[in-house]
């Protein structure tokens, strides 16, 4: 084998060693930034997560009061459509 030969096969070797330096380099990064990536999604997705949860109980909260209030007005209401009904009156009184 001449010089020429070696020094090309050596430098192609080299040139495909650094390649794969490259692109190992490229994925470690990319791992990294994916990693930093997931935890600040996940953060601001608690945060969300807990301020829907707060506006949710908040909700429910008043929407279990109001209907406790109409169910209260509506048995009021009840109570006095009976006593203007009140009991049927009869056209001859029972003797």
């Amino acid at each position: 084998m001449s010089v020429e030969t070696i020094t090309t096969v050596i430098s192609a070797a080299a040139l495909l060693l650094s390649f794969f330096g490259a692109f190992g380099w490229m994925i470690r990064r990319m791992d990294a930034m994916e990693v930093r990536l997931e935890q600040r999604l996940g953060a601001r997705i608690d945060g969300g997560d807990e301020k829907l949860s707060t506006r949710i109980d908040t909700l429910d909260e008043k929407l279990t009061a109001r209907i406790d209030g109409v169910e209260r007005e509506l048995v009021e209401v009840k109570i006095s459509v009976a006593r203007l009904e009140g009991p049927p009156r009869h056209l001859l009184p029972a003797r």
